[in-house]
C-alpha cells in the first residue's frame, strides 16, 4: 500500500504581487508533485487560491471581510483554479478531481468518513484530488479558519504518512526573519510546547489568512495522529520531492509516539463542541492519569444545551481545556444527575442509558 501524502499550498505561493495566479510556479509546483508520485506517494493538494483568483477577476484589491464578498470572490475565482489545475496536470496526464469541504463534513462522523471515501476512490483511479474550503457556502460558523487546519484534518481523515505544507517563509524561524536578520530556523521539532506556540504567534499575507502561528497548530494536530509534517519554502523548485528525500530543507515536526486513533483525532480535532462540564480535581485526574471515562459525579456545571450524540468540552474550574468527547446524555439530562452517583442515574431520570456520560472510547484528551 502506498503512503499518502498531503501538500498544502497557500495563496500567497499560487499568486503573484499583482494578484494573478502565478502558472509558472503552479507548473513547477506540478512537476515536483509528479515526481513525488514516481517516489511511491499517493498525492492529494489541499489549495488556496479562489478567493484570490476571484478578487482579481471582480477588481478587488484588497482581501475582502464581509462574508458575502469573500462567497462571490471565491465562487468566480474558484473555476479559475481548478481550471488552471487541470490544463497543468494535463501535461503530465494526470487527472485531477476537485473536493469542496466544509467544517460539517468533519463534524458529522457520516460525511466524514463518506469523505474518506470518495478520496481512496479517487487516489485508486490515481487522480489528484485537489480540495479547498467550499468558500462560496461557509459562514463563520462553520470555516476551518485556513486551510492549514484544513490540511492537518485531511491529513489525519487518510491516514497520512506526511504533510508538506508549503510556505514563503523557509521553516519555522525563532523571529519573524523579514524583521530579525538574527532569527534562527528551527531544522527539527520535537514536540510542540505552548512557549513555541507563543513565539509562533503572527498574522498572515494580504491575500491569505494563515500565518506561521496557524502552521504550528496545523503540525500539532497532524503530529498527534502520527503524521510527519515539514515546512519549506513554495518559492523554491523541488523542494517537495527533496523533502521526501530527507536533505533538509526547512523544518520538520516530528509525529508523535503516543499516536492517537482516527476516530479520538476526529473527536479532537474535527468536531465543534456545542457545550462545556466542568469537572471536579477528581474527574479529571481519572481522565488524564487513568484512562477512564466521564461519570456524572464528577461534573459540577453544565454549559450550553446540546443533544445526545454531540460533542462538548470538558474544562476545569477556571476554564482550561481538558478534553473533547461524545455525549450519551442531554445538556438537559446531565443538569439532574450531575454530581450523583452512577446507581442515582434511574432513579432520578426514570430511565438510563448507560453510566457514563461520556465512554473513554468517545473522550478525547486535548493538550
Amino acid at each position: 500500500m502506498l503512503n499518502k501524502l498531503v501538500i498544502k499550498i497557500g495563496s500567497n505561493i499560487l499568486t503573484d504581487k499583482s494578484g494573478n495566479l502565478n502558472y509558472k510556479r503552479m507548473r513547477l509546483i506540478a512537476e515536483d508533485v509528479i515526481n513525488a508520485r514516481d517516489l511511491g506517494y499517493e498525492v492529494l493538494i489541499v489549495s488556496s487560491g479562489a478567493i484570490a483568483a476571484g478578487m482579481k477577476k471582480l477588481g478587488l484589491k484588497e482581501k475582502p471581510q464581509e462574508i458575502q464578498l469573500k462567497q462571490a470572490a471565491a465562487a468566480v475565482g474558484q473555476s479559475s483554479l481548478m481550471r488552471a489545475y487541470e490544463r497543468i496536470f494535463n501535461r503530465f496526464s494526470t487527472k485531477v478531481g476537485q473536493i469542496l469541504l466544509t467544517r460539517s463534513t468533519f463534524s458529522e462522523r457520516r460525511r466524514y468518513l463518506n469523505a474518506k471515501n470518495t478520496i481512496s476512490t479517487l487516489l485508486s483511479f490515481k487522480v489528484i484530488p485537489i480540495i479547498n474550503e467550499n468558500d462560496t457556502v461557509s459562514t463563520e460558523e462553520i470555516k476551518f479558519g485556513d486551510n492549514d487546519q484544513l490540511a492537518a484534518l485531511v491529513a489525519g481523515l487518510i491516514n497520512a504518512e506526511r504533510l508538506i505544507i508549503l510556505s514563503d517563509v523557509e521553516g519555522l524561524y525563532s523571529a519573524d526573519p523579514k524583521k530579525n536578520p538574527n532569527a534562527k530556523m528551527f531544522k527539527v521539532v520535537e514536540e510542540i510546547t505552548s512557549e513555541l506556540e507563543a513565539m509562533a504567534g503572527g498574522s498572515g499575507s494580504i491575500v491569505g489568512t494563515g500565518g506561521m502561528y496557524s502552521k504550528l497548530l496545523a503540525a500539532k494536530k497532524a503530529t498527534s495522529h502520527g503524521v510527519k509534517v515539514n515546512i519549506v519554502s513554495g518559492r523554491k523548485k523541488g523542494l517537495i520531492t527533496a523533502t521526501l528525500e530527507n536533505k533538509g530543507y526547512g523544518t520538520e515536526f516530528k509525529p508523535q509516539n503516543n499516536k492517537i486513533s482516527s476516530k479520538k483525532g476526529w473527536i479532537a480535532y474535527a468536531i465543534k463542541p456545542t457545550g462545556s462540564l466542568v469537572l471536579d480535581e477528581g474527574a479529571i485526574a481519572a481522565i488524564l492519569k487513568s484512562g477512564k471515562s466521564l461519570l456524572p459525579s464528577g461534573i459540577i456545571k453544565v454549559e450550553g444545551y446540546f443533544d445526545i450524540g454531540d460533542g462538548v468540552s470538558c474544562i476545569d474550574i477556571n476554564g482550561n481545556r481538558i478534553a473533547k468527547g461524545i455525549v450519551n446524555y442531554s445538556s438537559f439530562e446531565i443538569n439532574k444527575i450531575k454530581g450523583k452517583k452512577t446507581s442515582e442515574i434511574e432513579s432520578t431520570l426514570g430511565y438510563k442509558y448507560s453510566d457514563e456520560v461520556i465512554h473513554r472510547d468517545n473522550l478525547a484528551i486535548i493538550h
